[in-house]
């Protein structure tokens, strides 16, 4: 008799196997029937999603003025007519926000004070986010800077270059259920009969901005680009993307591009399209020692596509540090090495790792759409005071690139 876990001799033990597709597969489907469920729990099928509305101290913030002024404004029936609740208090939406902006512009002496959008003469901002590794805070990082920029007053287009489409997600859209017969930039962008990317641009629930979703189908631009090469086919790879923007150029002031985390004939295309350049850093060092390889691989190639007469400049280059941990030694370390090697190409803040930000992210939100009711005050205070100063660190850069100072 063998003992337990023996083997008995002459008896052959054979392992069953299954076939990875299949299993795969069944996986992929159940989690996805889950995230539907899930999707229809938080955001009924006939609901329509909706963004938040925003006290008048919020409201007062974002547009620059103090909230007295915008009683003011109320009682003398002046500009939109927030929303009143039982205890006086005015709630505004984001309609309210930009028709207020509207109502103030006019009165501003300097143009561009509360519509800080693009002027004649300035040039549409092509934002791209992009690093190497997966769980830098890219996604995060595009979505909060998209919806500041909105709430802002900049019309902004979001683009989803991820086949994973996180930004989708975040903005509503379920790809394998939303987007089952295409809609994706794949469309506009593809070598066989693109449509235009006009009639690929959906509305989001937020005033200002747009979103062009994605989904695996973007995994086919990477296919069918050797085939094109080689037959040389349409366009080249690297134009496609700033071909595409080039036919909705004058409805935008800022568009983000949120790259998959890998270097592929999307991203390249992406870094052709954009007049400036945002790397996502986790201060870590195997995240450092990844990006160091990314940052070669980007110079080589990038050499090669401006070789072939790709536009390679820019307007400005940074690195943002995500999912910061101030009390954390070695990161501290890892964050000052990056100031000593790269210097003002670094940005002054950092987005500081919240679970503010993580909890949002459970229910697809941002923390621009969360209630602040939902967490402890100062948690949401501290995530919004660092996700605000790196937005408003960007949106400098922007204006500088527009030839302003301090938004003039």
């Amino acid at each position: 008799m063998a003992k337990d876990g023996a083997r008995t001799p002459g008896v052959t033990h054979v392992r069953k196997q299954e076939r990875i597709d299949v299993l795969v597969g069944a996986h992929a489907e159940k989690l996805s029937e889950r995230l539907q469920a899930h999707r229809a729990q938080l955001f009924p099928p006939d609901a329509t999603r909706q963004m938040r509305t925003f006290t008048s101290g919020e409201a007062a913030d974002l547009l620059g003025v103090k909230d007295a002024y915008l009683r003011k404004l109320h009682l003398e029936g002046k500009g939109p007519s927030p929303e009143v609740m039982g205890n006086g208090r005015r709630m505004y939406s984001v309609d309210d926000l930009q028709a207020l902006r509207t109502y103030l512009e006019t009165g501003a002496k300097q143009s561009g004070t509360y519509l800080p959008g693009r002027q004649d003469g300035d040039h549409l901002q092509v934002i791209t986010v992009i690093n190497f590794k997966g769980g830098s805070g890219k996604t995060t990082t595009a979505a909060h800077l998209a919806q500041k920029m909105a709430l802002d007053g900049y019309r902004v287009l979001a683009m989803d270059l991820d086949p994973q489409a996180s930004l989708s997600a975040l903005h509503g859209f379920q790809p394998e259920f939303d987007l089952l017969d295409g809609g994706t930039l794949f469309d506009a962008i593809r070598y066989d009969d693109p449509v235009p990317l006009s009639r690929i641009i959906q509305r989001t629930h937020i005033t200002n901005l747009d979103i062009v979703p994605g989904n695996l189908d973007l995994m086919e631009f990477e296919h069918e680009t050797p085939r094109a090469l080689v037959e040389r086919h349409g366009n080249l790879f690297f134009t496609r993307v700033g071909d595409a923007l080039a036919e909705v150029e004058k409805d935008y002031d800022v568009v983000i591009l949120d790259c998959p985390p890998q270097l592929g004939y999307l991203t390249m295309s992406a870094l052709s399209a954009a007049t400036a350049v945002l790397v996502t850093v986790h201060p870590q060092m195997l995240d450092v020692m990844s990006m160091c390889q990314f940052l070669l691989m980007v110079s080589n190639l990038l050499g090669v596509v401006s070789e072939a007469g790709g536009d390679m400049s820019y307007d400005w280059l940074r690195y943002v540090v995500t999912r910061y941990e101030p009390g954390d030694g070695p990161q501290n370390q890892m964050v000052s090495f990056m100031r000593s090697m790269f210097g003002d190409h670094v940005l002054n803040h950092t987005v500081l790792k919240s679970t503010a930000i993580s909890d949002a992210g459970i229910t697809k939100q941002t923390l621009y759409e969360v209630e602040k009711g939902q967490f402890v005050r100062a948690t949401y205070e501290r995530a919004m005071e660092s996700l605000n100063a790196v937005n408003g660190e960007i949106e400098a850069l922007v204006q500088e690139a527009w030839g302003r100072t301090n938004g003039a």
